[in-house]
C-alpha cells in the first residue's frame, strides 16, 4: 500500500481545515492538526481541539447547515 500518498493528501487536507478555520475565527493556538495515513494508506486528519473551539466549530457547523438548508 502507498501509505506515503495518503499521508501526503492528508498532509494538504490539514493545511485546508487549518486554513478554512482559521478564516472563520477559530483560534487556531487553541488547536492540533496532525495528518497520518490509515490502514489501508488513505490519508487520515486527526483534530484536537480545546471544548471552547469545539463549541465554536459546533456553531459554525450549525449556522453552515441552516443555510444550505440541512438543518434537521
Amino acid at each position: 500500500m502507498d501509505y506515503l500518498s495518503g499521508w501526503r493528501d492528508a498532509r494538504k487536507a490539514t493545511a485546508e481545515l487549518g486554513d478554512a478555520l482559521s478564516l472563520v475565527g477559530v483560534e487556531t493556538a487553541a488547536l492540533r492538526l496532525r495528518a497520518a495515513s490509515d490502514t489501508d494508506g488513505s490519508g487520515m486528519v486527526r483534530l484536537e481541539l480545546s471544548a471552547a473551539s469545539a463549541r465554536e466549530v459546533a456553531m459554525l457547523a450549525r449556522v453552515t447547515a441552516a443555510r444550505l438548508g440541512r438543518a434537521g
